[in-house]
């Protein structure tokens, strides 16, 4: 009974998100606007990247966000990160988030790679105890065991990205976000990341996953959220919102 009720227990609420940007980074907004209410209408030269999206998430669930980009995917996933705030309705997240998105920000370039663990994996809350008790764990599975003591900068990108995602699937944080983070890299190292990923899942973690690969989103996804010009119009079974894209997209 214990489990079905965890099951059933809701870790991300959605209710009629929207989140609007400026297209010209320059423009500014007025005094007057920062006591305007949200729902103001929007001003030239502003736009919604999500607007009046609702949803639920329960805990162990396996999302796939999927959309054409520039859709929202990323935006949303920054809301449940809460890495940004929505500009109307609201975004509860009930449980401790472990973000692979943008996954390479928040290293210092001037830092050895063996500093750029402490303060990331510090940042995210581990304590230094856990670090040093996990830390060959994690030089192993990046391997860049002989870069230890490089500065950061001088790594490739694709070894920027196996230390970024060794350090964050390290976390024990119940839900993780997956955003195109190993688009970069060798198919050896991201293969070795999805056993990774499923054996999160295995653990009862809950994940939300935006990929362009079919492929993928089948493999380790239940149910699809489907964004167009920054609306939620479906939510359903992953392969149901599958083939709804292709179908609207001619794929």
């Amino acid at each position: 009974m214990a489990a079905t009720s965890d099951a059933a227990r809701v870790v991300i609420a959605v209710r009629d998100a929207g989140i609007r940007f400026k297209r010209n980074r320059s423009s500014r907004r007025s005094f007057k606007d920062l006591f305007a209410g949200r729902g103001r209408r929007t001003r030239p030269g502003e736009f919604w990247a999500l607007r009046n999206v609702s949803f639920e998430v329960r805990a162990g669930e396996a999302i796939g966000v999927v959309g054409r980009n520039g859709q929202g995917k990323s935006t949303l996933l920054k809301l449940v990160a809460q890495v940004v705030y929505p500009d109307e309705g609201a975004v509860a997240v009930h449980e401790g988030v472990a973000p692979l998105i943008e996954i390479t920000g928040g290293f210092v370039n001037d830092l050895s790679v063996r500093d750029n663990v402490y303060l990331t994996a510090g940042l995210h809350g581990m304590t230094k105890r856990e670090i040093d008790q996990r830390f060959d764990e994690i030089i192993e599975f990046a391997e860049i065991a002989d870069f230890v003591d490089t500065p950061y900068k001088h790594l490739s990108s694709g070894m920027k990205v196996r230390i970024a995602f060794a350090v964050i699937s390290r976390l024990e944080e119940p839900i993780i976000l997956v955003d195109e983070v190993l688009a970069v890299g060798d198919k050896a190292f991201r293969d070795k990341c999805y056993t990774r990923i499923e054996e999160l899942l295995a653990g009862g973690r809950t994940l939300f996953f935006v990929s362009h690969s079919e492929r993928d989103l089948l493999r380790f996804c239940t149910r699809g959220l489907y964004l167009d010009k920054g609306a939620l119009v479906l939510d359903a079974p992953i392969q149901e919102v599958v083939d709804r894209y292709n179908a609207d997209y001619g794929v």
